[in-house]
């Protein structure tokens, strides 16, 4: 020992390097800003839902979900930007998911949220998948590259980045997919999978009947800024926080309706355009970067028309206020007070209040207190339309009739419009993504 270390300083320093390098390499040891989801003993922080079989259990230090069982097993906190990483071991054959932004809710969560797959990608029973079936794949959606699993039975180590619309995932050292969701323009997957609009949710393993095993699940939550009248990526701005460019005054009735508009003369319509015009500059302000209505107008236009879009509008009314937002010339986006005790506004905001065939109210009642700022997230495309409120699912994939034509599908284009119901309603945030179509 003396002639190994001169002192014992130097000894202790041996030692100390020796139980750093130790603890760096065992699974789950600490990562700056990392904190773990799993305890090693128990399924603390996590709750089951809509359980199969064995459900899922601990052993050893071991998350498993049993043969022949599963469920989703979700974290009972929600996150919205974060890096995950975790171990998971297949047996041959093995297929799990790990859910991401999800609903706390039973059923498939590929589709009201996000399922990144865990399959074992060489069982010849999978032989003929989709291509965003297999493994590290936003299930339906996007594509993973191939070939970076172990062998069965080898741990295999996972990393998940999710920031903003960006999920890049890198399987044992190689990054096998990087997927900005904004790019995903596909009608039918867009109609299919509405938890692609979700900010934030849990996290979760989706277990579908296989013996699958984790371990070392941390996680580091990424800051997210979210700035009043700053865009998010992808997204313009409808409103610029400082004056009305880009919106105009809606008709007077009855030329409101836009099948009565295109009977009007180029110079009727002008006329009856700078009378509009007039009442918007005198009801709707601009104030600390909101836009304001008094009551006293009548409702306000884009100034130009949109097709298919993505929307995003925060929104804010006083008790008892009523208002909407109209997609393409159309009606409505319902808003109100949900707790004025009438029997109508008791549903909730969010719902296509017009509708006559199709469902009219909203799945589940979201709204937060009158005086406070609501968002609402809505994806118009085609006939059809997807809504969240405060991050809530509140219409999923529903068509919006044609309120002046009933008899007519509705129109492909037309004007977003904030509706004049007689209260003070106030406005920010308005981005839109626009979807070019196929």
């Amino acid at each position: 020992m003396i002639r190994l270390f001169r002192d014992w300083k130097s000894l202790c320093l041996a030692l100390f390097t020796v139980l750093i390098v130790a603890c760096a390499t065992l699974p789950g040891a600490r990562e700056d800003g990392f904190v773990s989801l799993f305890d090693g003993q128990s399924l603390k922080g996590w709750t089951l839902v809509a359980p199969q079989g064995g459900g899922y259990g601990v052993t050893n230090g071991v998350l498993y979900c049993a043969k022949g069982g599963g469920g989703n097993l979700l974290t009972e906190r929600e996150y919205a930007d974060f890096i995950l990483r975790l171990e998971f071991k297949l047996e041959a054959g093995g297929n799990n998911g790990i859910a991401i932004r999800s609903p706390m809710e039973g059923g498939s969560l590929a589709y009201t949220g996000m399922e990144l797959q865990i399959l074992d990608n060489d069982a010849p029973k999978y032989a003929k998948l989709q291509p965003a079936q297999y493994h590290g794949s936003v299930y339906g959606i996007w594509p993973a590259e191939r070939g970076a699993l172990r062998p069965i039975g080898e741990w295999n180590k996972q990393e998940v980045t999710v920031s903003g619309r960006n999920i890049r995932v890198v399987l044992n050292g190689r990054q096998i997919l990087n997927a900005n969701l904004n790019a995903v323009t596909d009608i039918n997957t867009l109609l299919k999978h509405p938890g692609l609009l979700r900010e934030k949710g849990h996290i979760g393993l989706l277990g579908h009947n296989d013996y699958v095993e984790f371990r070392s699940i941390r996680i580091k939550e990424l800051p997210r800024a979210n700035l009043n009248n700053i865009p998010p990526d992808g997204f313009v701005r409808l409103f610029n926080g400082e004056n009305l460019d880009g919106w105009k005054g809606l008709l007077a009735r009855p030329n409101d309706s836009p099948t009565n508009r295109v009977r009007l003369t180029p110079a009727q319509l002008a006329t009856e355009q700078a009378k509009a015009d007039k009442r918007m500059r005198a009801s709707w302000k601009v104030v600390k970067a909101e836009l304001a209505f008094d009551g006293k107008g009548d409702s306000l236009a884009t100034a130009r028309d949109y097709a298919d879009y993505e929307l995003l509008v925060d929104w804010k009314i006083e008790p008892k206020g009523d208002s909407g937002i109209y997609l393409r010339g159309n009606p409505q986006v319902q808003i109100w007070d949900p707790r004025d005790g009438g029997t109508n506004a008791v549903v909730g905001s969010g719902g296509l209040y017009n509708n006559k065939v199709h469902a009219s109210t909203p799945l589940r009642r979201a709204d937060l207190l009158t005086g406070e700022w609501n968002r609402f997230r809505i994806l118009m495309l085609g006939d059809r339309v997807h809504i969240f409120l405060n991050g809530e699912l509140v219409v999923n994939n529903t068509p919006l009739e044609n309120y002046w034509q009933p008899d007519q599908p509705l129109p492909a284009t037309g004007s977003i419009e904030l509706q004049n119901h007689g209260n003070n309603l106030w406005f920010r945030n308005l981005y839109i993504r626009e979807i070019p179509r196929d």
